[in-house]
């Protein structure tokens, strides 16, 4: 479960992101483009190219998190990395 805290920090990407990138690819993207750690614990959001999804990654200390939201079907998938 993601908890989210007053003190977390959620950092957005403005620019839309291939929906196929996984989460190292999506954890590069934090370095990179929003010049951030992927490790810090932040809440990464990032949508779709269509802007029809939602996707969330965040650290929780043992691994990754990767949540999507799906606007036109309503589908939610849940998938956590650890390492």
């Amino acid at each position: 479960m993601i908890q989210i805290t007053p003190q977390m920090r959620i950092l957005v990407a403005i620019e839309a992101v291939d929906g196929r990138k996984g989460i190292d690819s999506l954890a590069q993207l934090c370095q990179e483009k929003l010049e951030a750690d992927p490790f810090s614990g932040c809440l990464f959001l990032f949508r779709s190219r269509r802007g029809t999804s939602i996707r969330i990654l965040v650290y929780d200390g043992q691994g990754f998190w990767l949540a999507q939201k799906c606007k036109e079907c309503g589908y939610t998938a849940c998938r956590l990395a650890t390492g």
